[in-house]
């Protein structure tokens, strides 16, 4: 009898710490994230969220552990791990002075995307920003420029899509359509998606697994709609909440 063999994980964290001076930011995290998966990383502000991320982008070197893409070791092996990455952040916006079809010129040759004329079309098509596409950054709404940002996220068709807020600051239709977007380009199975985010209503809704991070450690891990009633509560924002005021009575898990 053939099993079919689980997928080698996009992402790997193993035993992940970083360190400035007596404050341990990140504590001994590990996780994985599979293609076609988005799991989501949730904790108070604080909590060594942001900090996991840009280990995870080579932003910052961690004190110990390993993180691997594809294989791909990010300290030791940067260039080919970086290759396979992109990110979007709502605190990370595009260069206002350029129009959007620049800004996705820049970044293609940056990430050396092959035939890149083609692949911005295809891009500008896939998230509806035709209308825009000669307009400067700049003086687009919220939402638009979040289409951008995903736009430009998927230059280099990443194999691993860091998502830092993405639908912070919109209104709640465009946020519905960001997060359908989303789950289309981890629907293909071709990249893993790693998701912040304090709306507990979203997460629920996409992601198929998520890590509660607080005092740099995971406390929590697993399926956002069935994980609330494991630990005797009604909702995952009460679980957030619990997990954010009393972290002592939680073990650390190994995600």
């Amino acid at each position: 009898m053939q099993t079919r063999e689980t997928p080698r994980p996009v992402l790997s964290v193993s035993a992940l710490r970083k360190q400035y001076g007596s404050t341990l930011a990140v504590d001994d995290i590990s996780f994985d994230v599979a293609p076609g998966h988005i799991v989501g990383l949730l904790g108070p502000n604080g909590a060594g969220k942001t900090t996991t991320i840009n280990m995870i982008l080579g932003v910052l070197a961690p004190s110990s552990g390993r993180i691997t893409i594809e294989g791909y070791d990010v300290t030791t092996q940067r260039a080919q791990a970086l290759a396979r990455t992109n990110f979007a952040a709502v605190y990370a916006p595009l260069p206002g002075n350029l129009t959007v079809r620049q800004n996705l010129k820049v970044f293609g040759l940056i990430y050396d995307v092959p035939d890149l004329d083609t692949r911005i079309e295809t891009l500008i098509e896939r998230f509806d920003l035709q209308r825009f596409r000669d307009a400067k950054c700049g003086v687009l709404s919220s939402g638009e420029q979040t289409r951008v940002c995903l736009a430009k996220a998927m230059l280099n068709a990443p194999r691993l899509l860091l998502l830092d807020e993405p639908t912070a600051s919109i209104d709640p239709a465009t946020a519905r359509d960001i997060r359908g977007m989303i789950r289309d380009i981890a629907a293909d199975g071709h990249s893993a998606v790693l998701w912040t985010s304090h709306n507990m209503y979203e997460v629920e809704e996409v992601c198929d697994r998520v890590l509660f991070v607080s005092r740099g450690r995971v406390l929590l891990a697993g399926d956002p709609k069935t994980l609330p009633g494991q630990h005797g509560v009604a909702s995952l924002e009460e679980l957030f909440i619990q997990a954010a005021n009393e972290p002592l009575s939680f073990g650390t898990q190994t995600a």
